[in-house]
């Protein structure tokens, strides 16, 4: 009976205070995150080192369509494989080190460990993605400005949104990632899952018949990143609609998640 009782006063509250625990004590989460900064920011300055050499052989139209916002955020597309992977660990390393049954044990409501994953690893996934991002846009505009080429400040029109919406994208691919991991349970198995949805299927577009290609838009990829632009793209020109397109599919896979950890056995 008494510990009937005190398996109540266990509230949510305490299930992500300790799954926070958990995600600290990891050496690969603070490996993973100084991973994600050191890669995103040195692709950022990898990246714009030349373009002003770029600018200066562009053409008139070619400028017209210069966005110098979008090209310091370039650094999310290899940034969302890293968070990704950070994502998938949070579920695959209990599995692979037997902990799973342990948390399951101190609370037996599954759904309720997973969510207490989901709120940690958004919260994390949230302040370091828009750290990266807005530290990605004003490297990215110092070195635009010190090759003499224009470039962006935060008040310009769209710029904000879209430094903003890349950091959002990267929140979200963390959280796929925790859906694949809760769903695969091997973080091989996930991450490769996670490179084929953000990377195969764009590839294969031109192979899809017709009646599939507008699920594309709605991807991530072209469609869902569109968002990090500032020069309106004519075939997204509601961006913002289709990120949130791509977030009930993360929705679909989370909720899967959910069903799949609640009726297995571990």
């Amino acid at each position: 009976m008494s510990s009937l009782a005190a398996s109540s006063d266990v509230t949510f509250a305490h299930t992500v205070r300790a799954e926070w625990v958990k995600f600290r004590s990891l050496r690969s989460t603070w490996y993973a995150l100084a991973c994600l900064l050191a890669v995103g920011l040195g692709i950022t300055a990898l990246t714009m080192d030349h373009v002003g050499q770029e600018y200066a052989a562009m053409t008139a139209a070619e400028r017209r369509d210069w966005d110098p916002t979008s090209l310091s955020l370039r650094s999310h597309l290899v940034a969302q494989l890293v968070i990704g992977a950070l994502g998938t660990l949070v579920v695959t390393s209990e599995y692979a080190t037997g902990l799973i049954r342990t948390s399951l044990i101190a609370t037996p409501s599954r759904h309720r460990v997973l969510a207490a994953k989901l709120v940690v690893t958004a919260g994390v996934a949230v302040v370091v993605s828009q750290a990266l991002m807005f530290a990605a846009f004003f490297i990215g505009q110092g070195l635009l400005a010190a090759q003499g080429v224009p470039n962006a400040g935060l008040g310009d029109p769209g710029v904000l949104s879209a430094v903003a919406g890349a950091g959002l994208y990267l929140s979200a691919i963390g959280l796929l990632a925790v859906g694949l991991g809760t769903i695969t349970r091997a973080t091989a198995g996930a991450f490769a899952t996670l490179v084929g949805i953000v990377f195969l299927v764009p590839s294969l577009a031109p192979l899809f018949p017709s009646w599939l290609q507008w699920l594309l838009d709605f991807w991530p990829g072209a469609g869902a990143t569109a968002i990090v632009a500032t020069v309106p793209d004519p075939a997204y020109p509601h961006p913002w609609l289709n990120f949130a397109g791509m977030c009930l599919g993360v929705a679909a896979v989370l909720a899967a998640a959910f069903v799949v950890l609640r009726r297995r056995d571990v």
